[in-house]
């Protein structure tokens, strides 16, 4: 038989372990048909919950940037297909960050396959503007960066080109890459 204690926690857990406070709320005002009468201890501490709550740092976050001007590293990487189309047909992202001003270009694609064409023609524009050169991209193992074309271009352009696990550019794109869609950004460089 179960008892009244684990009963309520048993009832914590159905309805996605909610906050305490909260199913108290629903049992007092009768909100939830066949929710019986409980009163849940707030000294008590679902395991799942603290679980859910703890947070897995993989690498150590650096203050210091690495680079000394714009353009001597970029970190790019390609997100998708998304389950819903974007305006214009897109299903794919592409974002580049530069590791110097932290300034982030995201091109939207339909296909993985337009990834390679958007960066050449980006890379170009962005070389032109500014008179530097590009020295060095660094990448995850994304066969759309993996290619001979990009082999060419890359001796063409004369820089080099990193691959980094999956998981340390992400951390990379989400650290740096935080903007506010509403801010107008102007270019720091």
């Amino acid at each position: 038989m179960v008892s009244k204690i684990d009963d309520s926690w048993l009832w914590h857990c159905r309805v996605a372990h909610i906050n305490i406070h909260h199913l108290n709320h629903l049992v007092k005002k009768d909100l939830v048909i066949g929710l019986p009468k409980l009163n849940l201890e707030k000294n008590k501490l679902c395991e799942a919950c603290q679980k859910g709550k703890q947070v897995k740092n993989c690498f150590q976050s650096k203050n210091v940037v690495s680079t000394s001007k714009p353009l001597e590293l970029l970190h790019i990487d390609l997100f998708g297909p998304s389950k819903t189309m974007g305006f214009g047909g897109n299903y794919y992202v592409l974002v580049i960050i530069d590791d110097y001003s932290r300034f982030t270009w995201t091109l939207f694609l339909k296909t993985k396959s337009e990834a390679f064409d958007a960066f050449r023609k980006l890379a170009k524009v962005i070389q032109n503007e500014k008179g530097l050169n590009i020295v060095s991209l660094r990448s995850d193992h994304g066969g759309e960066f993996q290619n001979e074309y990009l082999k060419t271009f890359v001796k063409k352009m004369k820089f080099t080109i990193m691959f980094l696990p999956q998981e340390h550019l992400n951390k990379m794109v989400l650290w740096r890459g935080k903007i506010d869609p509403l801010k107008k950004v102007q270019e720091p460089f």
